[in-house]
């Protein structure tokens, strides 16, 4: 078991050179069918119920991306790897959907502001989870929402942000929040999994 208060590094790692096999991964590429329905059944929950502003922060390969789209939602989405945004691009082209190549903590989007703040195993890997929460805050317009999926990974060494860490810094800037949890649903992730995986969804 994982304690509530882990607290962990990010390795380094090199998107770019990952970009050409990211989509093996079942709940990266979404290729399987029953895993793609699975996540479109959530976002379906998670997402509003009419056409949002999404701002889909670390897309890798546009995945969720594009099932936002499908769904009838306008997608910004960003990346800081080149070759992650190309592969975006490239699936989503003629979609309404606008891929960035940025930071995820600072995305370049100006003045803009969104209904929805999708991010899936990104924050535990920013030097300043804290500070990013307080940016992408500023990028919600009033009732909006973030959709924030993560986990910790591994047991000799294990990686990520356990949920009680993630509420505890949302709390001071949600009014709503709710916690889901993953783990036990295997066609999320195309296989079973005993680590903490989990969904937090919280209106500011």
């Amino acid at each position: 078991m994982t304690s509530e208060n882990t607290d962990t590094v990010a390795p380094e790692a090199d998107w770019d050179a990952r970009a050409a096999d990211f989509d093996e991964e079942p709940d990266h590429g979404l290729r399987d069918p029953e895993v793609r329905a699975a996540w479109a059944g959530r976002f379906r929950a998670w997402l509003p119920g009419y056409p949002a502003d999404v701002l889909d922060l670390g897309c890798g390969t546009g995945s969720l991306s594009l099932l936002a789209v499908e769904q009838g939602h306008r997608v910004t989405a960003v990346d800081r790897s080149p070759a992650m945004t190309e592969r975006a691009r490239t699936k989503l082209a003629g979609r309404a959907a606008e891929i960035l190549c940025g930071d995820a903590a600072a995305p370049p989007v100006g003045e803009r502001r969104f209904d929805v703040v999708l991010v899936r195993h990104v924050l535990w890997a920013l030097p300043d989870p804290a500070g990013a929460l307080r940016h992408w805050r500023e990028l919600l317009r009033p009732a909006g929402r973030f959709v924030l999926v993560e986990g910790v990974w591994g047991t000799l060494s294990p990686v990520g942000m356990p949920a009680g860490r993630l509420t505890a810094l949302l709390e001071p800037l949600t009014s709503d929040l709710r916690v889901e949890r993953l783990s036990a649903h295997s066609r999320l992730w195309g296989k079973d999994v005993d680590d903490e995986r989990y969904a937090v969804v919280a209106t500011v």
